[in-house]
This record gives C-alpha cells, sequence and structure tokens, in this order.
C-alpha cells in the first residue's frame, strides 16, 4: 500500500522524464524538497540514445561522467557520425582535432546511452537526495487569480491530492505539456508529423559511432534509418518517416513492421542482420512507436514557473540534440528557481531570456535540419554529403560556443541569438536559391 503523497513542497516538478529528474536532482542537491509526480502507466518510449558533444559536461554535473556510464554499459563511446547512402558511398564527420586544444578545450568523444537505464540511475540518484515520486496524474493546475495573474498555486491530480509550492517546472513531454496548455502557449512548429519506429537488435562487433542510412529521392522528404550502438553486444535500430507515408502504407494493408522490415532491407547491413541474428523476427514484430511534431512554445516561463525538455520544445531527433537540450532546460531552469528563491518570483527579463534562448535554439537546430537536409532542393543540388556538412559544422560549432558561452544574461543571450540567426539567415537563403536553380 502507498503511502499518501506529500502535500507541501520547494518545487513540484510534473513529469519524471529526463528533463524532469534531471532538474529534481539539481534542486534536491541544493537542499531544496522536491516532488516529482508521474503517472505509474507513464507510457514513455525513451529515445534520444546517440547525444551530441554537449551532453557528457552536462551528465557530469548530475554526478554521471562518461567513464562510469561506460564502465557500467549504460553507453558505449561515439566518436564520430556516418552517413551510409544506398549506392554505396558515405561520408563520414568528425569534430575537428584542434577543438581538443585551447581555447576550447572541446571533449572529442561523446556516448551513445542506453536510455531506459540511464533514466533508471539518474531517479535513483534524485531519490537518494530525497526526491519524492508521486505515482499520480496532473489533472488540474490552480491559479492564484485565475483571471489576472499566471502564478501557480498548486496541482491536483487523478487520486484526489492537491499539492502546493512555491515553484513549478513542467516537464511532462510533448504529449502533455500541461502549463502549457494551462496558459494556451502559441508554438511554432516545424515539418510535417512524423513517425519513428525502432527496436534492439544483438550485434558482435559494433562500431564507434552512430550510423545514418539514407535513401534520398530527389523530389521527395527525406526518410532516415539510425544505428546506434547502445551497449557492446547491442544496437539500436530505427526507421523515421512522415506521418503522412505511414499512414498511406497502413491504408493499403502494410503493418508497421511490414514498412520497417522493408526499409531495412534496403541496405545490405540490415539483410544480413536480421539473417543472421535469432529470433529478430520477433524484435520486429514487436519494434516500439511513436508519432511527433517537432515545435517550441514562444513563452515558456511564468512568474513562479518554467517549462523545460519537451513540454518547451521538441528538437528532431536527426540533430542528436534531445537529451542536450532537456539536460540545458533542466540546469538553466533550476537555476533560475535557485537564483530567486527567496524572492519568489522570476523577474521579466530573466524569464524572457530564458524562454529566448530556447526558442532561438529550437528555430536552429529544426528549422536548419528542415531546410538543408529533410527538404530536396538544397541535398538535390549540393548532394546528400555536402548538406551533412552544411548542417553540421555550424550545429557543432554553435553547440561549443553556448557550452563556452553560458548565455544567461540579456547581452550574452542577445548575443548568441544574434549568432544563430546568421546562420538561419544563410540557411534559408541556400535554401531559395537551390529552390531557384532546381530543374524542373
Amino acid at each position: 500500500m502507498s503511502e499518501p503523497a506529500p502535500t507541501v513542497c520547494d518545487v513540484t516538478i510534473i513529469g519524471a522524464g529526463l528533463a524532469g529528474k534531471a532538474a529534481a536532482l539539481h534542486l534536491a542537491k541544493a537542499g531544496l524538497r522536491v516532488i516529482c509526480i508521474e503517472p505509474a502507466d507513464a507510457n514513455r518510449q525513451p529515445v534520444g540514445e546517440s547525444l551530441d558533444w554537449s551532453a557528457p559536461d552536462l551528465l557530469k554535473a548530475l554526478g554521471l561522467p562518461m567513464e562510469h556510464l561506460v564502465n557500467e554499459q549504460m553507453a558505449t563511446w561515439k566518436r564520430h557520425v556516418t552517413i551510409q547512402m544506398r549506392d554505396g558511398c558515405s561520408e563520414h564527420y568528425v569534430p575537428s582535432a584542434w577543438l581538443a586544444g585551447p581555447p576550447f578545450h572541446v571533449e572529442l568523444r561523446t556516448l551513445h546511452v542506453d536510455r531506459v537505464r540511464l533514466d533508471q540511475e539518474l531517479l535513483k540518484l534524485a531519490m537518494n537526495q530525497g526526491v519524492t515520486l508521486v505515482r499520480d496524474k496532473v489533472v488540474r493546475v490552480e491559479r492564484q487569480d485565475k483571471d489576472k495573474d499566471k502564478k501557480v498555486s498548486a496541482v491536483h491530480t487523478a487520486g484526489g491530492s492537491r499539492i502546493s509550492s512555491p515553484w513549478f517546472i513542467d516537464a511532462s513531454g510533448i504529449g502533455s505539456s500541461v502549463l502549457a496548455r494551462e496558459f494556451n502557449l502559441p508554438a511554432i512548429e516545424f515539418g510535417p508529423v512524423k513517425v519513428g519506429v525502432w527496436s534492439y537488435f544483438p550485434v558482435a562487433d559494433p562500431v564507434e559511432g552512430t550510423t545514418l542510412y539514407m535513401d534520398p529521392k530527389p523530389s521527395e522528404y527525406l526518410d532516415w534509418i539510425w544505428e546506434i550502438p547502445i551497449k557492446p553486444d547491442t544496437v539500436s535500430v530505427g526507421l523515421v518517416t512522415t506521418g503522412a507515408a505511414m499512414k498511406a502504407r497502413r491504408e493499403a494493408g502494410d503493418s508497421v513492421e511490414d514498412v520497417f522490415r522493408e526499409q531495412l532491407m534496403k541496405f545490405p547491413r540490415f539483410e544480413s542482420l536480421l539473417r543472421e541474428s535469432a529470433g529478430i523476427r520477433m524484435n520486429v514484430t514487436s519494434a516500439n512507436v511513436t508519432s511527433y511534431r517537432c515545435r517550441v512554445h514562444l513563452a515558456v516561463a511564468g512568474p513562479n514557473w518554467l517549462l523545460a525538455g519537451e513540454a518547451a520544445s521538441m528538437v528532431d531527433p536527426i540533430t542528436a540534440n534531445g537529451v542536450t537540450a532537456a539536460l540545458r532546460h533542466a540546469a538553466e531552469a533550476s537555476s533560475l528557481i535557485l537564483k530567486f528563491n527567496k524572492r519568489g518570483e522570476i523577474p521579466l527579463r530573466d524569464r524572457t531570456c530564458y524562454s529566448s534562448r530556447i526558442l532561438q535554439l529550437a528555430k536552429f537546430f529544426n528549422g536548419g535540419i528542415e531546410k538543408i537536409v529533410y527538404e530536396p532542393p538544397v541535398r538535390t543540388r549540393i548532394g546528400m554529403g555536402t548538406s551533412g556538412t552544411v548542417y553540421t559544422s555550424p550545429a557543432w560549432s554553435m553547440n561549443v560556443v553556448y557550452a563556452r558561452l553560458k548565455p544567461r544574461g540579456i547581452f550574452s543571450t542577445l548575443l548568441f541569438g544574434s549568432l544563430l540567426a546568421v546562420f538561419r539567415a544563410s540557411a534559408w537563403t541556400l535554401y531559395r536559391a537551390c529552390s531557384w536553380l532546381r530543374p524542373s
């Protein structure tokens, strides 16, 4: 029999996904009483297994250095990214060696992670710090003055609890976004609805890198397949396609698993994997499925609440930036609460800066990948490999700049936003030029 939920704390976190657990851990380490609310039957299908080069420092700040994750077989090393085309051509992306030297001192390794194991480890760390996990669902938000004030005073759960606190973080994910719905926060969407289908396969010799398999058609939106070694003997393999394409195949009588298997069979790597791995057909038949649309809310902070993780913005998984975004949001939201805890309210300037950073980064990553890689004009004109380079170079650079600049105030936030705006304008110009030059 479970204990009754506490009703008062310092911070209430809605959602115990990656961002929620990370924020809870930061705040509990600082001595605050934290309640994290997560439904007992939460159907989370954690993805984001291939990390970019900014994630390791964020994990280290939570007490999870890279060496520990690898030694405990929660992660494998990722030293490069490879794009593999169906015609046999490939392109390799490796961080330049000079980034390891001064003044950048960038770690040239990053990780692939077993997200289930990582989430379990983060939950254990958070609860060891005194975080209370309440297995329930938030069904109503209570405001101090519903007509005039955007300050939250409490949340009500399906189990009948009323949990109040001075501070709230919504990390409920893209499907819930509790506070975004409560305050009708506007959002920008990027690209079409997409469907992700994935499963896990035993392998003998995984490489220390992520491989993306592509068979781009000159006039079609891009589908792609990932292969990510999450353990020494296990790879995650998944397909991303549009919701419209999947719907058409389903209406034609194909199952999701049929589509998944057919796409894998286009590449020799998976043809042999499917043939050689015992029981692999069962893995494909029981594939995980999720649908999503990348988007970002225009305002993700109020006087005493903040959005974090996918509740704030959904970054396209091809960018490998989702885990970094969630951990950054968690760290910055926690920092704002700690900074203004005695004041009891985040000043307009600071919450505007927080919202701006999340908005600008989401527009940069999602807008760039849509224009340069997913949509056909640029990649058809300059080639898939070159398109990858055109996108990857500024993406890695901006992550490095963000990690070193650590924008928090008005000036640094504006400066970083201006740099992102230059790259977005360049991507838009390239897209328009390639669209105009493309043969009819």
